[in-house]
């Protein structure tokens, strides 16, 4: 990184046309789950959470992940994106945040061969977990695999979600297909050992996520922003790689791309370090050039500690270089956008505060932040 610009705030404040979205500047609120909608229905509450970060000044907000069909929810406290109960409560959502003048996407959110006792917590559905090799990770079975049937109907159900993010006045929706979880399952070597046309070449192993982008825009409509959140990180190893090479990077986008992925969220433990060993250039960098798509950078933006980070994720401190070099970044075409989790977690109004040259003033993260929705 070069060093930080002396006034981030005149980056990050410009607008941007995100797929036809018009954003009122470069900040974004990253999905973070909060497990606050009791059997999945969003409440009140949760409308107040999101409308009080658009008053904030947040251009765009990503909702927490909310399943397409049942065996997909990590929990029962999870929203869902199906139902007329859920879709209510997600309409509140919505209109809240459009008051304040932000735009919001409702990410989709299908866990896979994952459940919430892998890492140490309770799983409150009785579900089959299914993936597309029945593993969790590598060598740890969990669940079944998915059948071609199972693959064509999940498919549907995700586009039946992104056609009812669409009618319940959401923006757009994001695909997570990140961190292990169901898309990403299919990405990695590790979890993919099918040997049909999901499975192969890291080309073929991306067929699935293709296919994700196809029917919700074939169900949602050609105009209806679909983004793509992807990492090599996953829940249960942090040092996995899907590509270990700009080239196999790019065998990864294309057929994502191809589908009509509108943009790349691209998940990193910290959003400046280098993708690639002998490299300098970020993930968020590399994902950009190759896909000529907008991209999300996102990672550790004002923390001076990752959210995996070994000595613990209870608090974070102040580090306000980051923002200097993510306005760099933006600057330089490296990616479009920023965004923060942990930081609006304990700002309601991180980007207003940034915007205003106040970042200094800004509170540090804490853990307790997580324990109610404030």
């Amino acid at each position: 990184m070069h060093a930080p610009l002396t006034d981030p705030a005149t980056i990050l404040a410009r607008p941007l046309t995100l797929a036809g979205l018009a954003l009122r500047n470069r900040l974004v609120m990253a999905p973070m789950t909060r497990e606050a909608a009791p059997d999945g229905v969003p409440t009140a509450e949760m409308a107040a959470y999101y409308a009080r970060r658009a008053e904030g000044g947040a251009g765009l907000l990503i909702t927490e992940g909310a399943a397409p069909n049942e065996e997909g929810r990590f929990g029962r406290d999870v929203p869902r994106l199906y139902g007329t109960d859920a879709l209510k409560g997600w309409e509140r959502v919505v209109a809240g945040v459009h008051a304040q003048g932000a735009a919001i996407v409702a990410q989709v959110w299908h866990v896979g061969a994952f459940t919430p006792s892998l890492v140490g917590m309770t799983d409150t559905l009785e579900v089959t977990r299914l993936g597309p090799s029945g593993l969790a990770g590598p060598g740890r079975a969990l669940g079944r695999a998915m059948t071609g049937a199972e693959i064509a109907r999940t498919i549907a159900d995700y586009a039946k979600a992104a056609r009812a993010a669409r009618e319940a006045g959401f923006d757009g929706i994001e695909i997570h297909a990140a961190h292990g979880y169901l898309p990403d399952q299919f990405f990695h070597a590790a979890t993919n050992r099918r040997a049909d046309g999901y499975g192969g070449t890291l080309a073929q192993r991306a067929r699935f996520a293709a296919e994700l982008v196809m029917a919700c825009k074939e169900k949602a409509g050609a105009d209806f922003p679909v983004i793509l959140r992807i990492s090599q990180w996953k829940q249960l190893d942090y040092a996995a790689r899907v590509a270990e090479s700009p080239e196999e990077l790019a065998s990864w986008l294309a057929p994502l791309v191809a589908a009509g992925t509108d943009a790349f969220h691209v998940s990193t433990r910290r959003f400046w370090d280098p993708a690639f060993p002998g490299n300098e250039t970020s993930l968020a960098a590399f994902v950009r050039r190759l896909s000529n798509r907008p991209v999300i950078a996102v990672g550790s933006l004002l923390m001076d500690i990752d959210f995996k980070a070994a000595r613990g994720k209870q608090h974070a401190a102040l580090a306000p270089a980051t923002l200097g070099w993510a306005a760099e970044g933006i600057e330089r075409g490296e990616f479009d956008l920023i965004a923060s989790g942990r930081g609006h977690l304990a700002n309601a109004d991180l980007a207003a505060r940034i915007l205003s040259g106040g970042a200094a003033t800004l509170a540090a993260y804490d853990r307790r932040h997580l324990e109610r929705l404030t």
